[in-house]
């Protein structure tokens, strides 16, 4: 026997938004961050969609505590089973590498994947170009991959093994242009300088710092550079800006000013491009997916949205790629069910900087400026929400956040979401109101 169910716009609400729910087929594009936060908000708004993950690999790695694995962390522990995990709330994973989006006729084509959508969330997060730079790939040690930090691991062993031998190790480290969100380098340069102070080698290194930016963590407004610089000054740490990397030798970088600086060991954070450049979809000259700031709605196309490190957002960054993903969320889930959505993308930047004897916190919220070379900037009036605060308890907060993030994903629920994430708010919202400050400069 075969049921057939007619669904009429009028009758009982909640049979209406269980049916569409029901109905819905959302796909998402990317197993990281923003996608398996994305698949595991829609799951929660939406119990008996069909969800579907594509991702060509079958784990979930924690980035940003990949800092640690060359001071000697296993990458294995950053890792979360991707199959396991989301089977858990029957949500399908597909293993592939998405290439091609047809909006118009709402399918995903690649590598033995053909998949048919009636909503699609692209969250193939960035990559890196160091070939942008000549003479990086060839010279400079980078931090984007597990297999970079591990190779990292083994050249800072060699230079402490030849410090503790007498010899003085130079090791610069290079921001070059278009990477608008450096964090992860300027916490291991202030990491290593703690880490050599332990090994009692410091006195045998020159540690510089150099990057194209005006100033230090430039997204992240004056407060955070007048810290850094502070921070480089406490450290003995030579530091530079404004220094345009033109071109790196075995031994040397060449900037654009004319400045020569020498290295025995160069460690770079290379430009950002697009992981994944699609055809069909409206981009920037880096490949990055055009959208609506609030909901993350694709330009033009009513039922793609794009979260995280694939969208136009100028600065990555996991926290910021949850707010996105809980965006697009929310947008999807609220059509499905005819309601109103209740939140939207608000670029409030909230991070924890390493630095092994402290750490330092910032929440900054963020605007567009319209601005190639600078395209954000500290929102005017938010004084009392940009705060900064740095202390050894910071380092707790760094390491809950560890803790509890890959728990959640375990478990196939959101980062932003449920009792757990209530309390983990409340502790910081209470951490920052009492030991970060507000910006008094602003009235």
């Amino acid at each position: 026997m075969r049921i057939i169910v007619i669904l009429p716009m009028a009758g009982p609400e909640w049979a209406r938004k269980v049916l569409m729910g029901a109905a819905a087929n959302v796909l998402i594009l990317g197993g990281g961050f923003a996608g398996i936060e994305s698949a595991t908000y829609l799951r929660r708004q939406l119990p008996d969609a069909q969800l579907t993950v594509v991702s060509d690999r079958d784990y979930f790695l924690f980035k940003p505590n990949s800092i640690y694995i060359p001071f000697g962390l296993d990458p294995e522990r950053l890792k979360v089973q991707l199959p396991r995990a989301l089977k858990k709330k029957n949500i399908r994973l597909v293993s592939g590498y998405a290439r091609e989006v047809d909006p118009e006729r709402k399918r995903v084509r690649g590598t033995n994947l053909d998949l048919q959508y009636d909503y699609l969330v692209v969250a193939t997060g960035a990559t890196m170009r160091a070939d942008e730079v000549p003479g990086m790939t060839e010279h400079a040690a980078t931090i984007w991959t597990t297999d970079a930090m591990l190779d990292l691991r083994r050249q800072l062993a060699d230079s402490v093994t030849r410090a503790k031998g007498g010899r003085t190790e130079r090791v610069l480290f290079l921001v070059p242009p278009n990477n608008k969100c450096s964090g992860p380098l300027y916490e291991m340069v202030f990491m290593l300088d703690t880490y050599l102070r332990r090994e009692r080698v410091r006195s045998n290194f020159d540690l510089s710092w150099t990057t194209y930016e005006t100033g230090y963590i430039q997204a992240f407004g004056p407060r955070l550079h007048e810290y850094t610089a502070g921070e480089f000054e406490r450290r003995g740490i030579k530091h530079y800006n404004s220094m345009v990397v033109q071109s790196i030798s075995s031994d040397h970088v060449r900037y654009a000013n004319g400045t020569q600086l020498p290295f025995d060991l160069l460690i770079s954070f290379p430009p950002y491009a697009a992981a994944i450049a699609y055809p069909g979809l409206p981009a920037d000259e880096r490949g990055f997916i055009k959208a609506n700031l609030t909901t993350r709605q694709v330009s033009g196309l009513d039922d793609v949205f794009v979260a995280g490190d694939a969208g136009d957002f100028p600065v990555k960054q996991a926290f910021l790629a949850f707010l996105q993903a809980d965006a697009a969320g929310e947008q999807i889930a609220a059509r499905i069910l005819g309601q109103e959505p209740r939140l939207g993308f608000d670029p409030v930047s909230m991070c924890v900087m390493e630095q092994f004897d402290r750490a330092t916190f910032a929440q900054v919220p963020l605007e567009l400026t319209g601005n190639a070379d600078s395209p954000v900037r500290v929102r005017p009036g938010s004084a009392a929400d940009y705060r900064l605060g740095t202390g050894k308890i910071w380092r707790l907060g760094k390491k809950l956040l560890g803790a509890y993030l890959p728990w959640r994903f375990r478990a196939a629920r959101p980062f932003h979401a449920g009792l757990p994430w209530k309390a983990m708010d409340l502790g910081l919202r209470i951490m920052s109101r009492l030991l970060a400050t507000p910006d008094r400069s602003q009235k």
